[in-house]
């Protein structure tokens, strides 16, 4: 499904109480949506299942935090992370994903789990500058693999700085 979505700068917001969920394959094509994700997204269904999770993906999100993402779930491991989505009119929301590994009784991958919640302001701003200023890498470069592989390595560089891991710099914020 190709779309030309233009971000519009109005922010939707997720309540206390509300969950995105979502699973994907292994492609990280939709598989399951439940009602706040169509709602959030604006989005039906059918416009969903099916289709890469991708889909949502706000233009001023890091790749870099998606090939971190995936990394860690090829490695069979789970990951938390700051998101924000862009909707079908082009609105925004913000969340905190915990995203797994979905294995069958073998121990088989066969797909991924996601549980998308209401993220805290005091994090969302504190991530903010860190992602603008991770895209403006990504944008330095005429190559997309290239500007995301800089952006990763501004990031790597940006924890060790730190002295932490991922998962302890995002649930740090």
């Amino acid at each position: 499904m190709l779309r030309t979505v233009k971000p519009t700068g109005i922010e939707n917001v997720l309540s206390d109480e509300e969950l995105i969920v979502s699973k994907t394959d292994l492609k990280g094509r939709i598989t399951y949506a439940n009602d706040v994700f169509l709602r959030m997204a604006k989005y039906s269904w059918k416009e969903l299942v099916g289709a890469p999770h991708s889909l949502v993906r706000h233009p001023e999100m890091p790749r870099c935090v998606f090939k971190l993402l995936w990394d860690t779930l090829e490695a069979r491991q789970e990951i938390f992370a700051y998101v924000v989505n862009l909707a079908k009119d082009g609105s925004h929301y913000w969340v905190f994903a915990h995203v797994t590994p979905t294995f069958d009784i073998s121990g088989n991958l066969v797909g991924y789990h996601s549980n998308r919640r209401k993220p805290d302001l005091g994090p969302v701003e504190k991530i903010s500058p860190i992602y603008k200023a991770l895209c403006q890498e990504e944008a330095r470069h005429s190559n997309a693999k290239e500007g995301m592989r800089a952006s990763l390595d501004m990031m790597i560089g940006l924890l060790r700085n730190q002295g932490v891991g991922y998962d302890e710099f995002v649930l740090s914020l």
